[in-house]
């Protein structure tokens, strides 16, 4: 059986806060050395992509829902449209969030 998408991403947030609070210098400093291995903007971009995309889905996904709490597009093709519109729509603001 398959986990859930976002326990991945929630463990490397509770990290992320973790090592925040751990680690002995400043975020900057560590911000400074990610920087400094001049890893390229073409796997920043895709990182940030990654990074971007639950936030951006999870969000059209709740809007969508909140349709339907109020009796909007239940029906079979409205719900497959609504389906394929969140895609798009994550994946647009994805890009634009990675872009940033």
């Amino acid at each position: 059986m398959m986990g859930h998408g976002g326990t991945p991403l929630g463990h490397g947030v509770s990290l992320f806060g973790l090592a925040a609070l751990l680690l002995p210098e400043s975020f900057p400093h560590y911000l400074a050395q990610v920087r400094a291995l001049s890893l390229g903007p073409a796997l920043l971009c895709s990182a940030k992509f990654l990074l971007a995309f639950p936030l951006s889905y999870h969000t059209w996904n709740g809007i969508r829902h909140l349709a339907w709490d109020l009796g909007k597009g239940l029906r079979l093709p409205q719900v497959t449209q609504s389906g394929v519109a969140v895609l798009a729509l994550s994946l647009l603001s994805s890009a634009a969030l990675a872009a940033l």
